[in-house]
């Protein structure tokens, strides 16, 4: 089973405004939450999964090391982060949040599920829910077709 041509670039498109639709949203909010950019939120996010090397995150993140090393130097200013030696790797550390790190991802993530039902109010559970299914598939599946190309083009610069 494969996916069209048109509803391939239907998807991508949809995919496009829904990108553009979600930082208007972001942009609005953070107007009114100045103290830590999206960005930055994020990486608290996967950080609050637990203590993890920065190098995984980065890689997780899609971001280089020179930018989350930004970010997180700015969660350390801000005391939501705290860096360990790793016991495992003396050269490595691990982050992870300090309490009032955890405390504000909980206030995020609560200011963004509140602000989210607000503009779902029209939508029922099970379209939350059905939605929710859908996005999720999106994302393993892209996830899973990246790793693959990555895996790919390792595989053939090794080879070569």
């Amino acid at each position: 089973m494969s996916v069209g041509s048109a509803t391939a670039t239907d998807l991508v498109h949809q995919i496009f405004d829904l990108q553009r639709t979600l930082r208007c949203v972001v942009t609005a909010h953070m107007a009114r939450v100045p103290d830590v950019g999206m960005a930055v939120q994020g990486v608290m996010r996967f950080i609050g999964e637990g203590e993890t090397r920065a190098t995984h995150l980065a890689t997780r993140l899609g971001v280089s090391a020179p930018v989350l090393s930004r970010h997180i130097t700015e969660l350390e200013e801000l005391g939501f982060v705290v860096r360990r030696p790793d016991p495992a790797d003396g050269r490595a550390q691990l982050l992870a949040l300090t309490e009032s790190g955890a405390a504000k991802l909980r206030e995020f993530e609560e200011q963004r599920s509140v602000r989210l039902r607000d503009y779902l109010a029209d939508w029922s559970e099970a379209d939350a829910l059905e939605a929710s299914q859908v996005i999720n598939k999106l994302t393993e599946s892209l996830k899973d077709s990246i790793r693959a190309t990555a895996a790919g083009s390792i595989t053939t610069h090794q080879t070569a």
